[in-house]
């Protein structure tokens, strides 16, 4: 061993030492690596810095901001949602298809950002079925994680391996190259988990406070006595509403009816507009009747339209597009003194009134011919955007939004661009017809021109602490090349167990891949271990695609402590788990992947 090779191999230990530890954090263990490495005169600072310039690196970032854009629009959220609704509480169901959808979406975004988004949701899953949250937070872990093992974009690791192989001159992963073994892992990961979820979840949910201490649109209803009031009404051709506005018709002072939004279908889906839409034939209205001496017969003879069945969590499956606000009536409001209509809410704001409670706390039924006060407060429903504008008003304060609002996709609208971008940078990176990061910004810059994103939550959405994290550790990669670690460590795994077989080979690279893991991010497990692998490969005169997935496939398995992922960190809290909790359940889960790696590998890429 040479000097310049034990100085690399001791800053080597030290990094694994301090990402064991997470002390310091580990993009600044990177940068403490990246100020040393040069000291040992192996590569230049130059040569450090270049990781700055790889097409990985900016294919990650890129990444990071397509995926924003997919959150941005609701994309992530309403399948989400659509996982509230489908799967009910049947546990069961719930976690099969919580697996699924988590792993889908993983499989073209940051496993990290899909996790922090379906956490707030599986903790009210878990809040209204009254099932422990470490009964799902454990399976939606596994999911994210096994994700990684879908698409050649789908985790770092992969995008690093990858670029490993071109390096040494090899053809590389293409986009779907890991699928083949990905799709088997998820069916064996979520039988795994339909029965380890035995093992989780000590603390039941149902006396656990929900995962926000907002007041929730439900709260509201019960409060304010709106349930049964809510009504919808289809439109008819010869309607008396059809082509007309409220305004036109001159429906103020009919005293109780308050239309609140207008669902129009199209072609691609069903969109909530504000009342003062134009109302067309087919529309249907969602109509709050607070006077319960109106009879609902009567206005559908009166106005041509038709009733429709309510569901009794609308306002639940339509948070997203329509809300609720709790506004006070400050001192010197222009609006004191005046009734419900004559404030006009809904003319200058496109808000409906359905809701009025004195200062003293007193809630009013059917509030509009009270005269309001200074101190007042008005339950508002409108549009998310209509009620976000309220604030600019200087007659009312917003001084209470829903815990729905948290969940609010900023650019809901622009969903099907945002499909449509994500689509194209597939199609381009499946296809070959550019490289893979030419496709990624060019998906970028689509996003941006249809405005599911700016530029300021494009620049937060980059996870510049995993990008700081490959730029350092790539120099190790480098630095081990050059003074032979690299061929030192492939030659005495090849030594101890080269004559035992190639399958045995690539389970002993699995087998040091995933201990590696257990202690270090499985970024940095990649940067160190492709090299290796490669070299074995070399030394065996085999493909190193073989060997090369080996690493990806292991680097995905960190399901054994709560540090082997960003991932694992982020359910520990929810889940309430120890760390136990991962060994115990990751454990057989990783000897799985190991058997099921171990079969598949030579086989659909043979030695």
């Amino acid at each position: 061993m040479t000097v310049q090779l034990g100085l690399v191999l001791l800053l080597l230990a030290a990094a694994i030492a301090m990402f064991a530890l997470n002390r310091p954090r580990t993009d600044a263990v990177a940068l403490i690596m990246m100020a040393s490495l040069p000291f040992t005169g192996v590569v230049t600072m130059q040569e450090v810095l270049a990781g700055f310039a790889d097409p990985n690196v900016v294919l990650i970032a890129m990444l990071f901001v397509i995926g924003q854009g997919l959150v941005r629009t609701g994309v992530a959220r309403r399948l989400g949602d659509m996982l509230v609704t489908r799967a009910g509480s049947n546990e069961t169901r719930l976690v099969v298809m919580l697996m699924v959808i988590v792993a889908l979406v993983g499989s073209i975004m940051s496993s990290t950002a899909v996790v922090a988004i379906f956490i707030p949701i599986v903790l009210r899953i878990a809040h209204n079925t009254g099932l422990a949250p470490g009964r799902l937070m454990m399976p939606l872990c596994v999911a994210a994680l096994v994700s990684g093992t879908l698409t050649l974009v789908a985790t770092t690791p992969n995008l690093v391996i990858h670029g490993e192989l071109v390096r040494e001159g090899f053809a590389g992963f293409g986009f779907f190259s890991i699928t083949p073994f990905g799709l088997p892992l998820l069916a064996v990961a979520i039988v795994y988990m339909l029965l380890a979820r035995s093992w989780l979840g000590r603390s039941p949910a149902s006396s656990a406070a929900p995962p926000s201490q907002r007041t929730g649109l439900g709260e509201w209803i019960e409060e304010y006595g709106l349930a049964g009031r809510e009504h919808r009404f289809e439109v008819s051709a010869d309607s008396l509403l059809a082509g007309k506005t409220l305004e036109e018709l001159a429906l103020e002072p009919l005293p109780g009816v308050n239309l609140l939004a207008v669902e129009r279908r199209t072609r691609f889906a069903t969109h909530l507009l504000p009342p003062s839409t134009r109302i067309q034939a087919g529309d249907v209205l969602f109509v709050d009747v607070s006077n319960p001496e109106i009879d609902t017969d009567g206005l559908t003879r009166r106005f041509g339209v038709s009733r429709l069945p309510l569901a009794g969590a609308y306002f639940s499956e339509h948070a997203q597009d329509i809300g609720m606000a709790e506004v006070m009536i400050p001192p010197g409001s222009a609006l004191v003194g005046k009734t419900i209509p004559e404030a006009r809410l809904r003319d200058a704001h496109d808000v409906s009134v359905i809701g009025l409670r004195h200062g003293s706390g007193e809630s009013v039924d059917g509030p509009r011919p009270e005269r309001l006060e200074a101190g007042d407060t008005l339950l508002v429903v409108g549009l998310w955007k209509a009620i976000s504008k309220l604030r600019s008003d200087m007659d009312l304060v917003v001084f209470n939004l829903p815990s729905e609002f948290d969940d609010i996709a900023p650019a809901a609208s622009r969903a099907p661009f945002a499909l449509l971008s994500l689509a194209l940078v597939v199609a381009l990176m499946v296809s070959g017809v550019l490289p893979n990061v030419h496709a990624a910004l060019i998906g970028c810059l689509l996003m941006g021109l249809f405005g599911c994103i700016d530029l300021p939550s494009a620049y937060r959405s980059v996870h510049w602490q995993s990008l700081l994290l490959i730029v350092g550790m790539l120099p190790f990669s480098l630095a081990l090349q050059r003074t032979g670690g690299v061929d030192i460590a492939a030659q005495t795994l090849v030594d101890a167990i080269g004559e035992a077989g190639p399958r045995t080979v690539l389970a002993a690279v699995f087998i040091v891949t995933a201990l590696l893991g257990m202690f270090i991010s499985n970024t940095a497990t990649a940067v160190l271990m492709a090299p290796v692998a490669i070299a074995i490969a070399q030394q065996l005169n085999a493909s190193p695609l073989p060997f090369a997935m080996i690493v990806a496939l292991a680097s995905s398995a960190a399901f054994t402590t709560p540090v082997s992922s960003p991932v694992n960190t982020l359910v520990v809290g929810p889940g309430d788990y120890s760390f136990m909790d991962f060994v115990r359940v990751g454990v057989p889960l990783v000897l799985l992947t190991l058997l099921l790696s171990i079969a598949l590998v030579p086989w659909l890429l043979p030695l």
